[in-house]
């Protein structure tokens, strides 16, 4: 797709957004598998389904709700996107990144982006939540590549503080308030997908310096920092990666089934964090 259609199609998604809202969101908020059902509590807005927006891309993954709710929530106007599509799911990266420009777009300047991981650090424990501080990047392809989008960002982004260490600060803080104590801070790599790492992959990428490993979030993430979004990444530890538990196996349901049991607390941080945003 040239970068002329696909600023007409963010720009005819936005519209249709805006047309929808009353007031523009200020924070954006990405869930990820198993997480798409802890912001009932949303006050007023919208709910619009992933297929009701222009060129919006749908995924296809369990565990994703596939709409968006707009609403107030701990005092800030939030845009929550319940589930989010990915790389292993045959899309394109300019679709793994649209609802990001989208954001961009509708008015958001903060993003909070969260996911499922496997941990591979063995300091952490399944159900715990960590701070990204920083990310290492396996997949072959970035939204950035081809024609710069100059309208959204530079040609040659920084990402040296891709994950806010403010936001981070702030975030530790609600962790407190919230009775959540201090969250771990550490490294997350994503990989292709849809396939589970092998134990060797795993002992690789702690070699590395990798603390968290996940399919998800780093193109969302270099999307949004070439936008000028300052971001907050948080994962839920929902498994002990390849090697490093007792499992036999890996699977989907395990992780579905840790999200849903740290539900209640997910919530809770994330309402406690957002009080700490300006």
């Amino acid at each position: 797709m040239d970068v002329a259609t696909h600023v007409n199609h963010l720009q005819e998604a936005a519209d249709y957004v805006k047309s929808k809202l009353t007031t523009p969101p200020q924070v954006g908020l990405v869930l990820g598998s198993g997480l798409s059902d802890v912001l009932e509590q949303l006050e007023g807005g919208a709910r619009l389904g992933f297929e009701t927006i222009p060129h919006f891309p749908t995924s296809t993954v369990v565990g994703h709700a596939g709409e968006v709710l707009a609403g107030t929530l701990a005092g800030k106007v939030v845009w929550a996107q319940r589930g989010r599509v990915h790389f292993y799911e045959g899309r394109a990266m300019v679709d793994v990144a649209f609802p990001v420009r989208l954001m961009k777009l509708i008015g958001v300047k903060t993003l909070i982006i969260t996911n499922a991981a496997g941990g591979v650090n063995p300091d952490y424990s399944v159900g715990d939540f960590v701070l990204i501080r920083d990310h290492i990047n396996t997949l072959p392809d970035n939204p950035l590549r081809g024609d710069n989008l100059e309208a959204f960002g530079p040609r040659f982004p920084n990402l040296l503080d891709a994950y806010s260490a403010r936001l981070r600060e702030r975030a530790q803080r609600a962790s407190q308030n919230a009775g959540q104590g201090t969250l771990h801070e550490g490294v997350y790599i994503v990989t292709q997908g849809p396939m589970y790492e092998t134990p060797a992959e795993i002992q690789a990428f702690a070699r590395w310096g990798a603390d968290l490993v996940g399919m998800s979030t780093v193109p969302e993430v270099i999307a949004a920092r070439h936008a000028g979004l300052e971001v907050l990444g948080l994962s839920v530890v929902t498994n002990m990666a390849a090697g490093l538990g007792n499992q036999t196996e890996l699977n989907h349901e395990e992780v579905l089934q840790t999200t849903q049991r740290r539900r209640g607390d997910f919530a809770k941080l994330v309402s406690a964090i957002l009080e700490q945003l300006d």
